[in-house]
């Protein structure tokens, strides 16, 4: 994940003075700012870069790839909820298996999500 900034949660100082970020977070989607529609478990590694961070992870449990696959072919812009309860927009990637990729999101709050079931 790449920003001017450290993650919420992670003070700047931490970033400097450790080599890493290693933990539980929870990826969020949401369809409005009142209806989270999913959250999965992630373990997630944060590491400082000279730009900012970059951040990768797996899923930790196997039933939530599907759900997220769905929802991050909808929109892939999640929010990671640290356990402090800060969260920072991300976009995810799904990469092999239950791993995936995070880079942070910096496009608009609100976003149109148009998807369609053929039935």
């Amino acid at each position: 994940m790449r920003a001017n900034l450290a993650p919420p949660g992670i003070s700047k100082e931490m970033m400097v003075a450790m080599d890493s970020f290693e933990g539980r977070c929870w990826l969020d989607w949401w369809a409005n700012s009142s209806t989270n529609l999913a959250g999965a478990q992630v373990s997630v590694m944060i590491t400082p870069t000279e730009t900012g961070w970059d951040a990768h992870g797996r899923l930790t449990r196997d039933d939530e790839l599907e759900p997220l696959a769905f929802l991050c072919d909808m929109d892939p812009v999640f929010t990671l909820r640290f356990q402090d309860g800060s969260t920072v927009p991300v976009t995810l990637t799904l990469t092999c298996g239950h791993q995936f990729t995070l880079t942070e999101y910096t496009g608009p709050t609100t976003r149109q999500v148009d998807y369609r079931i053929d039935l």
